[in-house]
């Protein structure tokens, strides 16, 4: 069964009062999403080692081999995305009180946790994400990864966070100015409360 690209759990011009406009989720969402899902649709249809597979067995199967570079891109993108439309909401900012303590006894406090997520999302060179993942020690913690890699690939921790960093991401909103997104985005885009749905199910 050919993998689809899912439909936003909001409208496109949900989130402008947030900071993200209806054009950035209409290329986003249309445009480089869609594009990930037809590529990849291709590379199972010529593999019959694919065939059949679910999405997080083909990212595990393709990290890291040169041979599957193309494959892991785009089921890896594929991946991340279908996480990022849901990490964000048009209700976004307010963080429950389960994961707030959790945040507090893992950095801190709230404002902390932030920084290190801005810090982690300025500090990836290039293309790629920030993630706030549970480790299998229990303790949060912030990572990042290049193009699209991410935690279900690199075995990490369970993804509660995922921030797409990518120029496209944030372009139309913020133009260069990617500190300025992220600090936008913990603020006003996070989902938490799917964050803290994330946590209670690791």
């Amino acid at each position: 069964m050919a993998f689809e690209l899912p439909t936003l759990p909001y409208a496109k011009s949900a989130l402008g009062a947030k900071g993200m406009c209806e054009e950035t989720l209409d290329l986003h969402h249309g445009r480089h999403h869609q594009a990930y899902v037809t590529a990849l649709n291709g590379f199972v249809d010529g593999n019959d080692a694919l065939k059949g597979k679910s999405l997080e067995d083909i990212v595990k199967l393709s990290h890291n081999k040169p041979d599957m570079a193309p494959v892991f891109n785009n089921a890896g993108q594929h991946w991340n995305h279908i996480l990022f439309w849901q990490c964000m909401s048009p209700h976004g900012g307010g963080i429950p009180g389960a994961l707030e303590k959790k945040i507090k006894e893992d950095f801190g406090d709230v404002t902390k946790f932030k920084d290190a997520f801005k810090a982690g999302g300025v500090g990836q060179f290039g293309s790629g994400w920030v993630w706030l993942v549970v480790g299998s020690d229990g303790k949060l913690k912030v990572t990042r990864s290049p193009n699209g890699s991410n935690p279900l690939a690199t075995g990490e921790g369970k993804a509660l966070l995922g921030c797409d960093v990518w120029e496209h991401s944030y372009y139309l909103d913020f133009r260069n100015r990617r500190p300025d997104y992220l600090q936008n985005w913990v603020d006003k885009l996070a989902n938490y409360e799917f964050a803290e749905a994330q946590l209670k199910a690791a």
